[in-house]
């Protein structure tokens, strides 16, 4: 059967035809929706793990217990899972083991763009990399028969076009679904040093016969056509390559990205004048290929940021611009902003208002350092936000006055806020962390978590308790708070931050987005009382603008938070 799909649509059809049994993952865009198509096939058991790094322990556990299993993160997230890959790359595997990593050329989710085939090569794991939706669901097959043929994990690279593009996919059936049997073999799977050294050199042999595999492999194609130039390529650029060139040049598409071949590079290579290599962000198959003595061009005509488009290839080897038509007006940006009634603007606007350096996170309440509320100082990775503010008032805050907090959503202090946390109260600084609680996992697109009640599938799990989590890691002043009531939010964070103690405060308030959130009526403006102060705008809600001098509120948009409403000293805004 032919249906249009996702990438990451089709790759989850790919773990079910492939016999996958087991999923933990941890959502990142862009690759969410892997695991949650995933979880829509009852042979398959998914779940979201708290973090990255127990995604992929739990999935190396239930290859080990001798099924096909799978776990799923964006690049970011592989950084957090690298411990246990590095040692089961010298464990290997029972029933085949499959990773997803989808990198995001350009930053458009994330705080880094960072080219994920490092982590195969440091890893020494073998990599395969699809360009299209169903050679997703075809490489993720593969992927499983090769994990187990040659005893190893193997990545899938993905990245934000091949996961969030369609193309057409022919699904096939499920087979490979056996439980192999499990024999215990410490020399294999019990990583001390004297066993390790042995699997090192395991490692090493599987390294030579991966890239023997990959001199041959149909997962790497050649397209011979007329002309002298040759294209070395790979994901989602061979498919821009393919829409500029045409069959006015050859390819080599390589789907095996880690191993990289030698001789089918060659023996491709001098068949023309000129070879191009185009690779999105780092260059990896470049310098393989001046390694084993291949002249080509790649970086100095592509740079290393951003991601790479049809436009962009025609015009740095072609000459080719493309013309825009300009509009008569100028388009003004659109910056994403939190959504009207989002919970995190009380609090944010408290902290700008005061004045108060943030430590940030991860999450959808990072936008609390745009404009206008410019609330916060730093954001460097998930969990970082508790685990920095130790350092800052170690520094800034053990004399004076604490001006200092930090601010991390549920889904992220789970993730890998709770170890910070328990590095204040066991090092003892006076720090405040503010847990922004909107009962979901907001960024990337209301994923349950363990704070939530609720598992994967939407059915009744074990629920963590925030603020005795807090006070079981030694946090004895913990409170609660209602971000809409800002004067109640704004106390507390100037009490807090006045104690000689660490503290926590649970800003809780469902996401405004929730579809079982209960919103009151729209608020209005009375114009005979508007003033003009602007002061409503200062929260940044997008409900709210001003036209003909005066406040003015969308309807549409406006959930009745009332936050503008306690701002306005005039009593211009009305229920």
């Amino acid at each position: 059967m032919k249906k249009l799909m996702l990438g990451n649509e089709a790759f989850a059809r790919g773990l079910y035809e492939g016999g996958c049994r087991f999923i933990s993952s941890y959502p990142g865009t862009p690759s969410t929706e892997v695991t949650e198509y995933g979880a829509k096939y009852e042979e398959m058991y998914a779940e979201w793990a708290p973090n990255e790094k127990v995604a992929m322990e739990a999935a190396i556990g239930a290859s080990i217990a001798g099924a096909r299993s799978f776990c799923g993160m964006k690049h970011v997230g592989l950084n957090v899972a690298a411990d246990p890959l590095y040692t089961a790359a010298y464990t290997g595997v029972n029933g085949g083991l499959v990773i997803a990593v989808a990198d995001d050329p350009g930053m458009h989710s994330s705080q880094n763009e960072q080219d994920s085939r490092h982590h195969a090569i440091a890893s020494k794991v073998m990599m395969v990399e699809p360009s299209d939706s169903d050679e997703c669901r075809r490489f993720v097959k593969e992927s499983f028969e090769l994990s187990e043929q040659f005893d190893t994990p193997v990545i899938v690279r993905l990245s934000t076009r091949v996961s969030h593009s369609q193309s057409i996919v022919e699904t096939e059936e499920r087979k490979g679904d056996e439980v192999k049997v499990y024999e215990k073999n410490p020399r294999k799977y019990v990583m001390m040093p004297a066993f390790a050294r042995d699997r090192h050199v395991f490692v090493e042999e599987r390294m030579v016969k991966l890239r023997e595999f990959a001199e041959t492999s149909s997962l790497n194609k050649i397209e011979i056509n007329n002309g002298k130039i040759g294209i070395i390529t790979s994901g989602i650029a061979y498919q821009y390559a393919k829409e500029v060139f045409g069959g006015s040049v050859s390819y080599l598409k390589l789907g095996i990205v880690n191993p990289l071949p030698v001789k089918l590079i060659k023996d491709f290579a001098e068949k023309f004048d000129t070879v191009y290599v185009i690779e999105e962000l780092d260059d990896i198959i470049e310098t393989h290929c001046r390694k084993i003595g291949v002249d080509v061009k790649g970086k100095e005509i592509f740079g290393f940021t951003g991601e790479l488009s049809q436009a962009i290839i025609a015009e740095k080897i072609l000459g080719k611009k493309t013309e825009f038509t300009d509009f008569e007006e100028q388009v003004p940006g659109r910056p994403p902003v939190m959504c009207a009634g989002c919970p995190h603007r009380g609090i944010f606007y408290v902290l700008s208002k005061n004045k108060i350096t943030v430590s940030g996170d991860i999450g959808c309440y990072t936008l609390g350092a745009a404009a206008p509320l410019n609330s916060m100082d730093l954001t460097v990775c998930m969990g970082a936000s508790v685990s920095a503010l130790h350092g800052i008032n170690k520094i800034m805050g053990q004399e004076g006055e604490r001006r200092s907090v930090a601010v991390i959503g549920d889904s992220t202090f789970i993730h890998s806020g709770i170890t910070g946390l328990i590095n204040i109260a066991y090092n003892a600084s006076d720090s405040t962390v503010i847990i922004l609680d909107n009962s979901i996992t907001g960024m990337t697109g209301h994923q349950q978590n363990p704070t939530t009640g609720f598992n994967l599938k939407g059915d009744p799990a074990s629920k963590v308790s925030l603020e005795e989590l807090c006070h079981a890691v030694g946090i004895e002043r913990v409170r609660v708070v209602d971000p809409y009531n800002m004067k109640e939010t704004e106390e507390a964070v100037l009490e807090e931050l006045s104690v000689k103690a660490p503290s926590v405060i649970i800003s809780r308030r469902p996401c405004a987005l929730l579809k079982y959130v209960k919103h009151k009526p729209a608020l209005s403006v009375n114009t005979d009382k508007c003033k003009s102060c602007k002061m409503c705008l200062k929260i940044g809600c997008p409900a709210i603008s001003f036209r003909n001098k005066k406040a003015e509120i969308e309807k549409t948009q406006c959930v009745g938070c009332g936050i503008c409403r306690e701002m306005c000293r005039f009593d211009a805004i009305e229920a």
